[in-house]
């Protein structure tokens, strides 16, 4: 096993050593804009690059300028942000950065944009097949009922049936107790959306890699139904409870205790939206990081770069594991604390309780 992990370290430092003989005069590599390009969306999938040609796969440029109106072209005529088309292009610097401008008189604007980027695209591929996932399972069990002794779980359904009891005996009942059937669809939506992008953005290569769940404008959305949800289907007690709270009549009458629950309102989608983007996001980085110093090292020597080489390869198979099962980690902890917000808003009256 040592001898094919340092076999697989000696593979992975060869293009090194030819980036070191082709590039000696070039600055050192920037690695912060190299993680960052990579943790950012684009408008083109990027596979691979083999002698200065990249190799991508196109999406649909979707825009409406403000005085041209609507364009429906492919990313591929941008020809890797290098080139304008039809008015538009990739700006490279300043505010827009990476974002897709038009000039109008000598002004750099942002037209309307609607494209299918890279995170768009994966967010649907992942959409439909969780859909397919799901109304798989749902079709063994249509079937199933007709003959419930003869035809049992196996393999993958098996494995969906343990995954989705568990999050609901082990998650969704003991947070919200007895009214958790009307909130169970979406927590499991939202438990197996999370884990299936948060797997996908581990995979290096097509169909994966897109940093979805890594991506605020994501977890802002999950964020939001929670709120919508904890808020729209709250009780009265609730409600009176943030502004009407049970303390002192002193207390009440200079408002505090209201002020810090209705904060608290809105602190605890933050909560949600940032623990799962940041944690998703770190180990993203951490992984280009580790691999950035084979690189890194190659001016060194090539004894440091092979040593360097063979700790980074280790030091990245050890965060991929870990990554696998903070993967699991952020859709459970998002769950449970959906559902135990969805729990806080289900307050029922005190003579109600007795």
């Amino acid at each position: 096993m040592n001898f094919k992990l340092l076999l697989l370290s000696l593979l992975l430092s060869i293009p090194a050593f030819v980036y070191s003989a082709n590039h000696e005069e070039e600055a050192d590599l920037d690695v912060r804009t190299l993680i960052l390009d990579h943790l950012a969306d684009s408008y083109e999938w990027h596979i691979t690059t083999i002698k200065d040609k990249h190799i991508s796969i196109p999406l649909p440029i979707i825009v409406k300028g403000k005085e041209s109106g609507w364009h429906v072209f492919s990313s591929s005529e941008f020809h890797h942000g290098h080139n304008a088309h039809q008015g538009f292009y990739i700006a490279s610097q300043g505010k827009n950065k990476g974002k897709i401008v038009e000039t109008i008189n000598g002004e750099e604007v942002r037209p309307w944009d609607f494209s299918i980027t890279k995170n768009a695209a994966s967010l649907l591929m992942s959409s439909i097949l969780l859909i397919i996932l799901i109304l798989y399972c749902a079709g063994f069990y249509k079937k199933r009922k007709d003959n419930p002794e003869q035809c049992s779980p196996k393999g993958l359904i098996a494995f969906m049936e343990l995954t989705i009891m568990s999050v609901v005996d082990g998650i969704i009942k003991p947070c919200i107790g007895k009214n958790y059937k009307p909130y169970t669809p979406y927590l499991l939506t939202v438990f197996f959306f999370i884990i299936l992008n948060n797997l996908l953005g581990l995979i290096p290569v097509f169909p994966g890699g897109a940093n979805v769940t890594g991506n605020i404008a994501i977890t802002f959305v999950l964020a939001c139904f929670t709120f919508i949800i904890v808020n729209v289907f709250g009780t009265k007690e609730y409600w009176r409870e943030i502004f009407w709270p049970d303390v002192p009549v002193w207390m009440k009458a200079f408002p505090l205790m209201p002020a810090i629950e209705l904060v608290g309102v809105f602190t605890k989608p933050f909560a949600l939206m940032i623990r799962l983007f940041a944690n998703i996001l770190a180990g993203h980085a951490m992984v280009l990081g580790l691999v950035c110093v084979i690189f890194l090292t190659v001016r060194l020597g090539a004894a440091m770069n092979v040593g360097m080489t063979v700790l980074s390869v280790i030091m990245t198979i050890f965060i991929d594991c870990v990554e696998l099962l903070v993967a699991y980690i952020q859709a459970y902890v998002f769950t449970m604390l959906s559902a135990v917000f969805i729990a806080l808003s289900q307050v029922e009256p005190h003579h109600a309780k007795h």
